[in-house]
Order: structure tokens, then C-alpha cells, then sequence
């Protein structure tokens, strides 16, 4: 029989990589408490008009890459490929949004068919973070703060970029999508397929294009700044005061266009050249025409949402996870002889619930000493205690041994109860 495998481009995250995973996770959410911000969830699965009425049916992600299928029921349902039309129909439907001011933050698995590579898979992971009912541009300058606080806690600030763009309104953005076909189909034998598609549906994502002849064509292409309205404008400028006043370091990238069409007049993404040809991180803007789309009322809104993989690609590769996140078993309690199982998982339990912060293996499953003792090295834990019992006496035992897991296998004898404190003691004095 063929053994069942994982689809292509959906990957299993085993537990040596889990750990990775956890200490992101624990970060984000330590930084985004200190803002205030609110967990929401909603599901992975949504009506398929849903994601073509926000993210614009004329996207790629819409027409090639959206997992779609019919339900039993008949309706067109598909898998969600992002995070910011599900929160906004969750928060509209529950009666959230209209004259309130909210800050939200989620976090999940998103899907798109893609061809899978490093850094992109078909079913991702995502931060998001999504403010509402504030016209900015502060609350543009403080979900930018997050993003960057995040950087500061994992000590990656200095591998990122944050680039910036004013996109203008979708009035804007259609009086220079005019001028912007024009000049492509001037050079309409310089495009590549892709490029020639898009100029006539949406021509901005050709500023986006990878084909570096495609760059080439497009160097004296008309400036959306040019088409941009007074108050964008001004809007803009007053973001870029509040960054430089909060020290945080941008460039402005004019080409910079994202590739949902919810987007208006600030757009924003952080970029490495630490990751290859996947070098954006973090992406994210305002939408303040979003929720109207969807059939709500009017709200201004704004948000970002961070790419899990490729910040752990990121993290891994710089060597930014500190050890001891990567080692969560701390103690590994043994049993040698006759009848001390009993005492065993009693001793490992009184360490967690003296000790709460350590991580602790009770061994169950019996064994010979050496092999009890591979176990505790390969666990990772930093000191064994062990409780032997020579013969089949079954008297309780009085004493056990603690010995430091390293080459100089140090190790000491105290009576059971007091082991608790003891362990912590030995723990500490090889910490400093």
C-alpha cells in the first residue's frame, strides 16, 4: 500500500521546528499586548465572493491561486488567502466597526496555490493587524511602531527596510492607471506575457513585475506621485513626521504598489535581502474604502500582516533564537530498580509544581540505566535526577542523586524532599 504523504507546498512542523514557532509567537504577542490590541479569530474558510470583492477579481491571487470549490449546498466557498476581508466581515457582522474605534490582532494559516518554493508555501501562516474607525495618520505611524517593536524584541531591526509608498485614492490611482496603459502599450514589445495581460486590467501590478526586462521598459514610466491628490499628499507627509519623530528609518519606493487592490494612500512593506528573491516580510497600508465594499458602512481603517515562515527563515539563518528556547526540557527524572515508579512521577510532579518555570521528563517505559541516562542527553535537559533502588525492597526511598548533564558530570545526593529546591539551586549555579 502507498504511504499517504503531505499535499505539495503543505508542511508538516515537527517538534525540533516547533520550538522555532513558539518563541515567535510568544514575541508577537508579548509586543502587541503592550498596545492594546484584541485577539480576534474567524474561519479559514469563507464565501468566495468574499475575497473577489476585496482583493479585486482582476488579482492573481483571485484568478490563479484561490483554493474554490462547491460545497454540497452549492455554494462557492474557498480557503481564505489572507487575513484582512475576514476580519473586516467579521467585524462588520458582529456590529464592531460603525462609529467605534477598534485595534485587532489575529494569527493563523492562509492558502494560496502557488508553486511552492523557500519562504512560499500553499498554505502559509500570518500575524495580522488591523485598526478601525481612526483617519490617521497616527494610527498609521503606531501599527508601523508594532512592527517595528517586533523587530527590536527579536533583534532584527538591523536586517530590514521599511519601504513606503502613496498610492493616492482609487480616483487617483484610476486617472493614472489611464496615463500608465497608455505608456505600456508604447512599449508593449518590451513586456513580457504577464505584463501585457495586466496593462489593460490592472496595470499598476506591472510596476511590481520580477522580469528585470520588464523593469528595463519601465524606466521612464509616468509617477503615480503626479496623480496623487492634495490631501493624500498631505496625509503622507505628516506620516513620515510622526516616523522620523519615533525613529523609525524608511525609504520611499514609488514603485511600491502591493498587490490587493483594497489598498489607499499609504502602503508599506518590510523588506531583507537576507531571504533571496522572497524579501518581503511584512506588508500592509491603509483601506479605508474596504468595509463599504464588503457592504458596510463607511470606515477608515488601516493594518499589516507578517509572514510567519519567512520570519522564522530569517530568524534561524541570523541565529536570532536563543538556546534556551530551543532547549524547553530543563530536568529528566529516572528510575533504576524495583517498585520506584510510584515515586518517580510524585518527585517529577513536585519539581513542576515547585519549579513551574522548568520543563520536566518523568522516564516512563522502564529500561537499564545507561539507556535512561541517553535519553536525559538526548533530551536536552541540563541536569538528570535519578532514584535507584538496588533489589526489590519496596520501602520508600530517602534520598536521590542530581547530576549535571555535561562532561563534568557532576553530581550530588540530598534527601527526596528537599530535591525540588535543590534542582532550581543547580540549575542556577551553572547559569552563572
Amino acid at each position: 500500500m502507498e504511504k499517504l504523504q503531505a499535499i505539495r507546498g503543505m508542511n508538516d512542523i515537527l517538534p525540533e521546528n516547533s520550538l522555532s514557532w513558539q518563541y515567535l509567537e510568544s514575541a508577537f504577542q508579548r509586543v502587541i499586548k503592550r498596545f492594546g490590541y484584541q485577539e480576534i479569530r474567524f474561519p479559514v474558510l469563507e464565501h468566495t465572493q468574499l475575497f473577489k470583492r476585496s482583493i479585486g477579481e482582476v488579482t492573481d491571487i483571485v484568478e490563479k491561486e484561490m483554493y474554490s470549490f462547491d460545497d454540497r449546498n452549492g455554494d462557492n466557498l474557498s480557503l481564505r488567502p489572507e487575513g484582512t476581508a475576514g476580519c473586516v466581515r467579521a467585524a462588520d457582522q458582529h456590529g464592531l466597526l460603525y462609529n467605534q474605534q477598534q485595534r485587532f490582532w489575529y494569527q493563523g494559516p492562509m492558502f494560496r496555490h502557488e508553486r511552492p518554493q523557500k519562504g512560499r508555501y500553499r498554505q502559509f501562516h500570518q500575524f495580522g493587524v488591523e485598526a478601525f474607525g481612526m483617519p490617521g495618520p497616527d494610527i498609521d505611524a503606531e501599527v508601523l511602531q508594532i512592527a517595528a517593536m517586533l523587530w527590536q524584541e527579536l533583534d532584527l531591526s538591523d536586517f530590514l527596510t521599511l519601504e513606503l509608498n502613496n498610492i493616492g485614492s482609487a480616483e487617483d490611482r484610476a486617472n493614472f492607471g489611464s496615463a500608465l496603459t497608455e505608456f505600456l502599450q508604447s512599449k508593449e514589445d518590451q513586456l513580457d506575457e504577464d505584463a501585457r495581460n495586466r496593462m489593460h486590467t490592472n496595470p499598476m501590478r506591472v510596476l511590481d513585475s520580477k522580469n528585470p526586462d520588464v523593469q528595463a521598459a519601465l524606466i521612464d514610466v509616468p509617477l503615480l506621485e503626479d496623480f496623487v491628490s492634495a490631501e493624500s499628499k498631505q496625509h503622507y507627509a505628516e506620516l513620515q513626521d510622526l516616523l522620523n519623530s519615533a525613529s523609525i528609518d524608511f525609504i520611499e519606493n514609488p514603485r511600491l504598489v502591493r498587490g490587493l487592490d483594497y489598498y489607499n494612500n499609504c502602503v508599506f512593506e518590510w523588506t531583507t535581502d537576507t531571504l533571496g528573491a522572497q524579501g518581503a516580510v511584512c506588508g500592509g497600508g491603509r483601506y479605508d474604502g474596504l468595509v463599504a465594499q464588503l457592504g458596510g458602512r463607511d470606515v477608515l481603517a488601516c493594518g499589516f500582516a507578517i509572514g510567519v515562515e519567512r520570519l522564522i527563515l530569517m530568524l534561524d539563518s541570523l541565529g536570532k533564537i536563543p538556546q534556551d528556547a530551543l532547549q524547553p526540557i530543563d530536568i529528566y527524572v529516572t528510575c533504576i530498580g524495583q517498585n520506584v515508579t510510584k515515586q518517580t512521577l510524585d518527585l517529577a510532579q513536585a519539581i513542576r509544581e515547585s519549579q513551574p518555570q522548568l520543563g520536566v521528563i518523568s522516564h516512563c517505559g522502564g529500561g537499564k540505566f545507561n539507556s535512561q541516562l541517553k535519553r536525559a542527553f538526548n533530551s536536552g535537559a541540563k541536569i538528570a535526577v535519578i532514584l535507584e533502588r538496588d533489589g526489590d525492597g519496596e520501602s520508600t526511598l530517602e534520598t536521590a542523586k542530581i547530576r549535571r548533564l555535561d562532561d563534568s558530570a557532576e553530581t550530588a545526593s540530598h534527601k527526596i524532599a528537599v530535591i525540588p529546591q535543590k534542582v532550581a539551586e543547580f540549575l542556577e549555579k551553572s547559569e552563572s
